[in-house]
C-alpha cells in the first residue's frame, strides 16, 4: 500500500508492513555515538557547556503558556501574572547570577520581549549574549502554520532580532519545540544556520534540507530543562539543581571517549524565584569552577555551530555526525 509523501525533502511516509521499517524523517541518518569523527572543542576541551535562556511573553487572556494553578477562563491572571514576574523580576535576578559567574547565555527570545520590555534585550546585548530566534510569542505555535505564514514568522524574528544590534540570528528554538513537515527547510532558505529542536543526540547533527542549504541540529535538553522537570515532574529545586550536577559530572566523565554538548534550559519565571535561584547559584558555580580550571569549554550554542562547521566539513552525499576514522 502507498500514500502520498508529506515530506518535501524525500522523507517516507509510506505506509510500512505490520512489521516492517517505520516511516522516517530522513532529516538525517542513524549514527551511534562511539563511532564518528572525533574532534575536540576550543582550548582541547572535551565538553561544550552553554545556558538556554529563555524569555517569553503571553498575550493576556488569550493562548497557551505554561501553568502554576488550574486555568479557571480568561482572563487567567494567576498564571499569566505568575509567568510575567519572569520578565519584571526574574530575568533581571538571573542575569546578574551570569554575571557573577561570568557566564555567557544563549538568550531564546520571543520578539514580543522587544516591545513589551526591551530594557531585557538591551541588557542581554550590553552582556554579548546570543540571540536566538523562539518566534514571536509563547501563546502560539507554528505547528499548524502554512509554508508562507511559518516563512514570514522566521523572517519576522530574523529581522527583528538582528535590528537589535546584535546581529542576525544563527539559531532557532520553535515555542513548544512545534515543528511543521517543513520547518528545517524554511530554517535553512531563511538564513538560519542551527536548530535546538531536535534533542535525540549530545552531539551536534547536520541535517539535510529540500535545497541542500547546510543546517545544524544543536542539542537542547529537554531533560536538563526547568519546564519538564519543575512543572511537569514537580521536581522541588534543590532536586534540579542536583539534576545539572549529576548530569554535568556524568558527562564530564563520558567526554573522556568522544566530545559532547551539555545544554541547561531556564526560564526566568521559574529558576528566577528567590529559593530556585539560590539552588541554581549553587549548580552553576559547580560548572563555574570546573571552567576555571580549564575542563569544559562554557559557550553559546551558535558558538557551537561555528566550530563543527570547522571541524566536521560537510558531506554532500549524507547528514550525519560523521564516520569515526
Amino acid at each position: 500500500m502507498t500514500a502520498s509523501n508529506a515530506f518535501p525533502n524525500g522523507a517516507s511516509t509510506q505506509r510500512a508492513p505490520a512489521h516492517g521499517p517505520l516511516a522516517v524523517h530522513d532529516r538525517f541518518d542513524y549514527s551511534p555515538i562511539h563511532q564518528r569523527a572525533d574532534y575536540r572543542w576550543p582550548n582541547g576541551a572535551r565538553l561544550a557547556v552553554y545556558l538556554g535562556f529563555n524569555i517569553e511573553h503571553f498575550a493576556f487572556g488569550e493562548g497557551m503558556g505554561a501553568r502554576i494553578g488550574p486555568a479557571l477562563g480568561e482572563p487567567d491572571v494567576l498564571n499569566y501574572s505568575w509567568r510575567e514576574y519572569g520578565n519584571r523580576v526574574g530575568v533581571w535576578r538571573c542575569l546578574e547570577l551570569f554575571d557573577d559567574l561570568a557566564l555567557p547565555a544563549g538568550v531564546i527570545a520571543n520578539t514580543a520581549i522587544f516591545d513589551h520590555c526591551p530594557d531585557v534585550i538591551a541588557a542581554c546585548v550590553a552582556r554579548g549574549d546570543e540571540l536566538i530566534g523562539h518566534g514571536h510569542t509563547n501563546s502560539v505555535h507554528q505547528g499548524a502554520m502554512a509554508e508562507a505564514d511559518e516563512r514570514a514568522l522566521l523572517q519576522h524574528c530574523r529581522d527583528r532580532i538582528a535590528a537589535s544590534g546584535a546581529g542576525a540570528p544563527a539559531g532557532w528554538l520553535s515555542p513548544w519545540i512545534a515543528e511543521s513537515a517543513l520547518t528545517p527547510d524554511l530554517l535553512a532558505e531563511t538564513g538560519y544556520r542551527y536548530t535546538l529542536n531536535w534533542c535525540h543526540d549530545d552531539q551536534p547533527t547536520r541535517m539535510r534540507t529540500r535545497g541542500g542549504q547546510p543546517l545544524w541540529a544543536i542539542p537542547y535538553p529537554q531533560e536538563l530543562n526547568d519546564i519538564p522537570m519543575i512543572i511537569a515532574r514537580q521536581m522541588d529545586a534543590k532536586d534540579f539543581a542536583g539534576m545539572i550536577v549529576d548530569n554535568f559530572d556524568e558527562m564530564l566523565h563520558q567526554s573522556r571517549r568522544e566530545s559532547l554538548v551539555m545544554g541547561i534550559a531556564l526560564h526566568p519565571y521559574l529558576v528566577g524565584q528567590p529559593y530556585r535561584l539560590r539552588h541554581l547559584r549553587r549548580a552553576l558555580e559547580h560548572l563555574a569552577l570546573a571552567r576555571d580550571r580549564g575542563d569544559i569549554w562554557f559557550t553559546t550554542p551558535g558558538a557551537i555551530c561555528d566550530h563543527v562547521d570547522t571541524v566536521l566539513p560537510s558531506s554532500p552525499e549524507s547528514a550525519t555526525n560523521g564516520a569515526r576514522a
